[in-house]
């Protein structure tokens, strides 16, 4: 197994100045951008660019999986902070509003990653994580109900994100939200 070298100071800040220009860029629906733009419109020199991200797609999964990382880590604060059924309703409200309002961000990860099927798996995998453990949380409570699996709760979400960028969609996709929480709730026996 290999490692990876840590970053000089330098190269950390140009890297990181790449990632927020692609996350802007992407976020606002600049499709059409040549590769080599990234690096002008972040200051860097080309070949820092392809120093550390050598295709559109790897710069593109770079900023997947800082934004996963983000949701995540925002997951598990969640779940240490409140009671089960409330970290998860912030949770899934929290992805769902993430993903409207980074509309072009989503769209242009899609179309990027849509060959590299492991990074996305891989993504999927620790969003499921998270999730499952929210339910075990809300099961281990008694708020939630325990024949749900963090699977079928993915598929709703991913079902309620085919309506980002919809005329009028956000109100609904609030309402599936909370649907999908009610569906969620133990009920007294």
């Amino acid at each position: 197994m290999t490692t990876e070298k840590p970053l000089r100071a330098d190269a950390r800040r140009n890297r990181d100045a790449l990632l927020a220009k692609a996350r802007e860029l992407f976020a606002s629906g600049c499709f059409d951008l040549r590769f080599d733009d990234f690096a002008r419109l972040a200051g860097v020199g080309t070949g820092t660019l392809y120093r550390h991200f050598p295709t559109r797609a790897a710069l593109a999964e770079a900023v997947y999986r800082e934004e996963l990382t983000a949701m995540c880590a925002r997951g598990r604060e969640l779940q240490a902070t409140l009671p089960a059924l409330e970290a998860l309703a912030a949770f899934l409200r929290g992805f769902v509003n993430h993903l409207d309002t980074h509309e072009g961000l989503a769209q242009t990860l899609a179309t990027l990653m849509a060959a590299r099927t492991d990074t996305l798996a891989d993504g999927g995998r620790e969003l499921e994580s998270v999730i499952a453990d929210l339910l075990t949380g809300g099961i281990v409570e008694g708020t939630i109900r325990d024949d749900v699996s963090a699977g079928a709760v993915m598929m709703i979400l991913q079902g309620i994100c085919t309506a980002c960028g919809q005329p009028g969609s956000r109100a609904d996709m609030d309402g599936a939200v909370t649907i999908a929480i009610d569906g969620l709730r133990r009920r007294a026996a």
